[in-house]
């Protein structure tokens, strides 16, 4: 899950992070009021919406006087920015933050991520941050912290040194990466990035832009941030497919796939492409599905129109092929679906599941493995 950069803000201001005091506004009168409260006679104005590269596509402006304000807030509330992460649709903008500009000697970059072949947190940080970070990798320090110690001063300061900071900026880095560090732990987070974290004229650092990525398997233990999920931020499909308990990723192709299991589903997805054909979808029912939540899979699926095919290949070891088998002959009925229905049914039950199939009456391709599975979807398409 993502946070907005205001929301972001928040979290960090709270665990004394030094931050600017942007001012969150949904509407142009609010953006007015907000500049007025900040004072002076120029902002920023920046477009909230989950991706990167706001700034190059227009989403980060800075305006002089409060007709400007005005000008640069309506074309942006209710737009879609599109940026070089958000695809060719872009993202709703349905909120702005309003900051006064900072000085900036310095824009430095940090962030803390997880590093899976080693299972540690890791501290990234460089001299040089801000939009064109991406293109001076070399220059990125890491540092990983041991889980039972955390993170020591003695990491931080090493990172400022390597960064080029000096004399008092150390010592606040060290507070301030120490800060990220709780907070990644405390709320579970699986990124926190902060770019460009700033050292201004009086040598003072500031977080200018902050992005936290949260884990959605965690979420259960911190409702508060929970309620701040954004669902216009995401994907329709995968934010319905949520509330019904399934792992729902939309893809570019189109046969869809419903599996139980990420690694039989993304086996499936390899045997479709190996076979000529495009996947349309990642969607995993989980190991213990309904009948119920079969009929939504298929609704889901079915929402998506680049879909020409369906794929259904579940193996029954919890899940009862007959609960599936029926789930299928519920939702094909409901729903009235005239695309290609290819099923795969090995495991649990599979016989009694079959045997529901074929007296269904439905028009329901059988296949004998996964493989074939795969051949006749792709035959279907085409």
């Amino acid at each position: 899950m993502n946070l907005h950069e205001f929301q972001a803000k928040q979290l960090l201001r709270d665990y004394g992070v030094p931050v600017t005091q942007g001012v969150v506004a949904r509407s142009v009168q609010q953006a007015q009021d907000a500049a007025r409260a900040l004072g002076g006679d120029s902002w920023i104005v920046k477009a909230q919406v989950h991706a990167g590269a706001r700034g190059k596509a227009g989403g980060v402006q800075r305006v002089r006087g409060l007709d400007e304000l005005e000008t640069t807030v309506s074309r942006l509330l209710g737009s879609h920015l599109v940026t070089a992460q958000t695809g060719a649709q872009g993202l709703p903008v349905s909120v702005v933050l309003v900051d006064r500009p900072c000085e900036i000697a310095r824009e430095l970059y940090l962030a803390l991520t997880v590093d899976r072949a080693r299972e540690r947190v890791q501290v990234l940080a460089s001299g040089d941050g801000g939009m064109e970070i991406e293109t001076h990798p070399h220059q990125i320090q890491t540092l990983h912290v041991d889980p039972l110690v955390g993170l020591q001063p003695y990491q931080c300061r090493e990172l400022a040194f390597l960064i080029g900071l000096e004399d008092k900026q150390v010592g606040v880095f060290v507070q301030l990466a120490r800060a990220l560090y709780r907070v990644f732990v405390d709320k579970d987070a699986s990124l926190i990035e902060v770019n460009p974290l700033i050292v201004t004229p009086a040598g003072e650092l500031i977080a200018l832009d902050a992005k936290i990525m949260l884990d959605d398997n965690a979420l259960y233990r911190h409702a508060d941030l929970a309620a701040l999920r954004d669902v216009t931020q995401e994907d329709e499909r995968e934010a319905a497919a949520r509330q019904f308990g399934l792992n729902y990723i939309t893809l570019n192709g189109n046969i869809a796939c419903m599996v139980n299991g990420a690694g039989l589903a993304m086996a499936t997805m390899d045997l479709i492409k190996l076979h000529g054909g495009e996947p349309a979808n990642f969607l995993d029912v989980g190991g213990g599905t309904t009948a119920e939540k079969v009929a939504e899979a298929f609704k889901l699926i079915l929402s998506d129109r680049k879909v020409k095919a369906i794929l259904v290949n579940i193996f029954g070891g919890i899940v009862r092929c007959d609960l599936i088998a029926e789930g299928i002959i519920k939702a094909v009925s409901e729903v009235g679906i005239k695309l290609p229905v290819v099923v795969r049914l090995e495991g649990n039950r599979a016989p009694e599941a079959r045997e529901l199939l074929r007296a269904s009456g439905l028009k329901i391709i059988a296949a004998n493995d996964l493989t074939d599975a795969a051949v006749k979807a792709v035959a279907s398409v085409k």
